[in-house]
């Protein structure tokens, strides 16, 4: 075996005297007593202690007679013989930085390498022993490939790298987006305005479908996006054992079968078996959501049902080392990687229509459709009645004209522009400006649960010394905090010695560092005096760390504490024996041992316990009082570890006895990745709007039902899934469990994606939440994906739709907000286009079929939408949103745009404007016989008709009341107007242009008479159908 060399330990060689770490003597009782008996034997060494525990062996030999080279080969002689003809080993010596040397054990031989099938991230690796993953690989646990078969299996497994999708040429882009009906209704809208002479409101319209093209093109790009991201997660240089040679290589030149060297520090360059470890452990929680890093045990052997994050034998690429170091077997590269199967996962992610876009093109047809056959109708009516078809193919044109609402669309993305500009002040990112909308409509959000609706800042929360329960104030890593008794004043730590020992023994018995790293404006590093105001980070285990941050509030500084305490030893932690141990010397000399670690082990090694400042002896009834509060923390979702220490007399490394014994309980930590304290309140408004809110996490269950329960999340009757029960359900099985089900924990990032999936089968619209890699395969399905800004990886933001910059789950209830209000504005901005355009057409259609002359030319009509389709329709669609707009149910995402009685109305204003225009048409062409005068009349009271009716917009029932001049844009927008077509009547430049004369006060009296009366009959035509339908309605309920 090859065991790689941490500089950070003491391996010196003294006259007279070695220490030196042996492969294959950790954990190896057989081999240390070999090795003793061994090299007892030889009589130029004085003594031999080899330490199956640590690995390690001290030598004291004469130097006169032997040296650091005869060793080496007294070493390498015993491993060949203990191997009784096995793979032997060279033992090379290497120099530290300092110049202090170490032993490195190296093999010499290579077993012969053939040709392998390789089937990648499919084999169940995880269940297999490491001498039967080397077979299957053709490799060595400790001589790895040779260099001529690792160049060999590059060119024919390829790179190890996430691949790229197929791209698609810019044209084929750009061609796409061209299919869209909208974008089809637009160009024939800029050929009718062309063919008109409009040439600038062609050229506008045309302008309009490139932003929209480009936009379009943008999006497309997304998945590779996603794919570029993920690869950027990817370690650029490894460290592998070639040949028996340590060498560094590209990460991208990996192949199965590699055997590479991982330390603290490093990131994971692909999915590999472990060999061998020390002290290992690897930050998942990007990939599995986990917060606490994994322990890992090369010697654990998992089954096909051991999920992602159980198995304690792997590591995946992506993934970081937070401690220890280790060796292993690489198993899969590239897109055979679990990170490679995520990106897989996206890049196959197609992006539905959002519901807006769906209803826009729905309405788009409908009025094309519509538009063709009013003209045709009057186009073929005119001909049979002789009235030439030039003239009638103008007046087809005209009404086309006035049907086609030419700034509809533009005013929808004007809408969703000033939307994303609100959101962008309250810290929402926009990636797509339809995703606006889709949130105002969502009917669930499923939230990742770490660094979501929780801080991923493990916080001490709770310590237990017999008899007491200690509350720790204070949150993520800023070492500010009292301590409490059920919620009393502060205690001083320093007058309760069981709680001082505690926190002592858990600073002492740690290899985190607690780190702060903000500077002031002027980039002046801030002094600890200043640390309330400083950004700390913790390097290391985050438990750990957390541990730190509760001594630290105490006064208890790691650095400080190592001026009076020297670590002399460490018991690194292992899953067997679930205790870390650490060994100081004091300033009086004294060898303090620490011990922590999973409760039912450290009280099986103590005697004693700590209370009221004494020493007294552990009994079962004790014992029994501390496990139960362990498991009374631990139901509250805390990580609980038990503290303990005693005194040692005499302190021997070498012992081949645990030291963990006779020890003193001193007492329990809890800690917890603490929910943020926004998220319970928009929860509470989420259900309150009628969305319904979910957790996807890959943590343990208990831990994530007790998070669930503390935000309100988690209520009576609602379920807890597992991923392992996810997976013995078919689709239609999750389909219905994703009904009864809160809380899905110990998920994978298929899982999540399943889940995603399931709920858009039930007709939910799906907002999912993330900030890991895991996410982003199920943000991607989601209708729209909600990425974290801070928190949030690369790989999901890409994924997501949207991204909140300052990861606040709180923030989604703003943007939801935003969403309803941008729709419900969108809603008004089609009520009032389409009656007025609707308005119009009743007008031309009626005096085309009375033989009447069109009562506006082409270009009165262009100039009415002008200048009530424009700055009016754009003010329009800037309302703030209605006072109860949040506690109204979201809107069903099937529903027609004209849902809720809006196609009525739209309908019923329309006719209404039409019919009293065409009233005050004829009236004045009969009274005066002065044609342009009467058209001129109606083009004044058709503009003030639009400004009446856009006003009456402002109340739709659904949005909720708003005030009147609450839109002070609005009210400046509607004078505006009106000046222009007072202009457009009164000023003799545009009189030449629109065909207009001026008009006299009693006209525009008679005008503006008319046009509120619109505003009237609508009103009262709406009284009378509410009053209908509620008798209706009261009818049916005696029945």
């Amino acid at each position: 075996m090859f065991l790689s060399v941490d500089q950070r330990q003491t391996y010196r060689l003294l006259p007279g005297r070695l220490r030196v770490s042996v492969p294959g003597l950790c954990h190896n009782k057989q081999f240390a007593r070999f090795l003793t008996e061994q090299l007892a034997s030889d009589h130029n060494i004085i003594s031999i202690s080899a330490n199956y525990l640590t690995g390690r062996a001290l030598i004291h030999f004469d130097q006169n007679r032997l040296g650091v080279k005869e060793i080496q080969q007294v070493l390498t002689q015993a491993w060949g013989r203990f191997c009784r003809g096995g793979n032997s080993l060279e033992i090379n010596l290497q120099q530290f930085a300092d110049g202090s040397p170490s032993l490195v054990a190296l093999p010499v031989s290579n077993p012969q390498i053939e040709g392998i099938s390789y089937t990648g991230s499919s084999k169940l690796w995880h269940s297999e022993s490491t001498q039967s993953v080397c077979d299957f690989l053709k490799t060595s646990d400790n001589f790895g490939l040779s260099d001529r078969e690792a160049a060999v299996r590059l060119k024919e497994w390829g790179s190890n790298k996430l691949v790229e999708g197929k791209r698609a040429s810019f044209w084929e882009l750009l061609g796409n987006q061209f299919k869209d009906f909208m974008v089809q209704v637009l160009l024939g809208t800029a050929g009718i305005s062309f063919v008109l002479g409009k040439r600038s409101n062609a050229l506008l319209t045309g302008s309009i479908v490139v932003a929209n093209a480009v936009l379009g093109v943008i999006q497309e790009r997304k998945a590779e996006q996603s794919i570029e991201s993920l690869q950027k997660l990817a370690a650029p240089q490894a460290r592998v054992i070639r040949a028996g040679r340590v060498q560094k290589v590209t990460a991208e030149n990996l192949i199965p079968g590699d055997l590479i060297i991982l330390e603290a520090g490093d990131r994971v360059p692909a999915d590999a078996r472990l060999i061998t470890a020390v002290q290992f452990a690897t930050e998942e929680a990007s990939l599995t959501g986990e917060t606490v890093p994994a322990k890992k045990d090369p010697r654990y052997r998992g089954n096909e049902a051991t999920t992602l994050g159980d198995r304690k034998n792997m590591v995946f690429m992506g993934t970081g080392v937070t401690r220890g170091r280790a060796t292993a077997i690489v198993v899969a590269t590239g897109m055979k990687t679990e990170m490679g199967r995520i990106a897989s996962l996206i890049q196959h992610q197609t992006e539905a229509a959002t519901p807006l876009q769906c209803k826009l093109e729905q309405l788009g047809k409908s009025l094309v459709y519509g538009c063709l056959a009013v003209s045709g109708f009057v186009m073929v009516s005119g001909i049979i009645r002789g009235q030439g078809f030039v003239n009638m193919l103008q007046t087809a044109a005209s009404l086309a004209v006035a049907a086609i609402p030419e700034g509809l669309t533009a005013i929808v993305i004007i809408a969703l522009a000033m939307g994303v500009q609100r959101m962008s002040k309250r810290n929402i990112i926009i990636r797509q400006l339809s995703s606006v909308e889709t949130l105002g409509c969502a009917t669930v959000i499923c939230s990742d649960k770490t660094g979501t609706l929780t801080k991923n800042e493990m916080t001490a929360r709770m310590v237990y010394t017999h008899g007491r329960k200690w509350q720790v104030a204070g949150e993520g890593y800023t070492p500010v905090g009292d301590f409490f008794i059920d919620g009393g004043a502060p205690v001083n730590v320093y007058e309760n010695a069981e709680l001082y020992q505690t926190l002592l023994t858990g600073a002492l018995c740690n290899n985190a560092r607690l780190n702060q790293s903000r500077a002031s404006k002027e980039g002046k590093v801030l002094s600890m005096s200043e640390h309330r105001n400083g950004l700390w980070t913790v390097e290391g285990d985050p438990t750990e760390g957390a541990i730190l941050v509760a001594a630290a509030k105490a006064g208890l500084w790691r650095d400080e504490l190592e001026k009076s305490f020297i670590r002399v030893y460490e018991y690194p932690f292992e899953s067997e024996r679930r205790i870390m141990s650490t060994v100081y010397k004091t300033q009086v000399g004294d060898m303090l041992l620490n011990v922590k670690g999973a409760a039912d082990r450290v009280l099986a090694a103590c005697t004693h316990y700590l209370r009221d400042g004494e020493v007294r002896q552990l009994n079962d009834a004790v014992r029994a009082e501390i496990m139960c509060a362990n498991d009374e923390m631990a139901n509250k979702a805390l990580r609980v570890l038990a503290c303990a220490y005693r005194l040692i007399e005499e302190f021997d490394e070498n012992s081949e006895e645990e030291p963990e014994q006779e020890l003193i309980f001193c007492g329990l930590l809890g800690m917890i990745d603490p929910p943020r304290p926004e998220v319970p309140p928009a929860i509470a408004k989420c259900r309150q709007a009628g969305v319904k809110v979910l957790m996807i996490t890959g943590d343990h269950q208990r831990t994530a039902s007790a998070v669930a329960r503390e935000i309100g999340l988690l209520q009576a009757g609602d379920g807890v899934l597992l991923g392992s029960e996810i997976d013995r359900m078919s689709d239609k099985q999750l389909t219905d469990a994703v009904e009864t089900n809160t809380v899905f924990a110990r998920t994978s990032p298929h899982h999540k994606l399943r889940i995603v999936k399931a709920l858009k089968q039930r007709g939910y619209v799906v907002a999912m939440t993330g900030d890991g890699v895991n996410d982003a395969p199920a943000v991607k399905a989601a209708d729209i994906g909600i990425a974290m800004g801070i928190m949030g990886t690369d790989v999901t933001k890409e994924a997501a739709s949207m991204t909140l910059a300052d990861d606040n789950f709180a923030t989604i209830v703003h943007a939801m907000e935003e969403g309803r209000s941008i729709y419900a504005n969108i809603r008004k901005a089609i009520r009032y286009l389409l009656a007025t355009n609707i308005g119009e057409v009743v007008l031309m259609l009626l005096a085309a079929l009375m033989g009447l002359p069109l009562p506006l030319i082409p270009i009165q009509l262009l100039w009415i939408n002008l200048v009530g389709d424009g700055l009016p329709a754009v003010a329009l669609v800037n309302d703030p949103p209605a006072q109860d707009i949040m506690r109204q149910p979201p809107r069903t995402a099937s529903d027609s745009v004209f849902a809720g009685g809006l196609g009525t109305k739209v309908l019923a204003r329309g006719f209404i404007i039409g019919l009293t225009s065409l009233l005050l048409y004829m009236w004045k062409l009969r009274s005066t016989g002065n044609l342009v005068l009467a058209r001129t009349l109606v083009l004044v009271q058709l503009a003030i008709s639009q400004f009446v009716h856009i006003f009456d917009c402002r109340g739709e029932k659904q949005t909720g009341s708003v005030g009147l001049f609450s839109n002070l844009w609005l009210v400046a927008a509607v004078a505006l107007s009106l000046g222009m077509v007072a202009a457009s009547v009164h000023l003799p430049l545009l009189q030449s242009i629109f065909g207009t004369v001026p008009l006299s006060a009693g006209d525009w009296g008679v005008a503006t008479a008319m046009a509120v009366a619109t505003g009237i009959i609508d009103a009262g035509i709406s009284r009378v159908r509410a009053i209908s339908s509620l008798e209706d309605t009261t009818c049916s309920a005696k029945i």
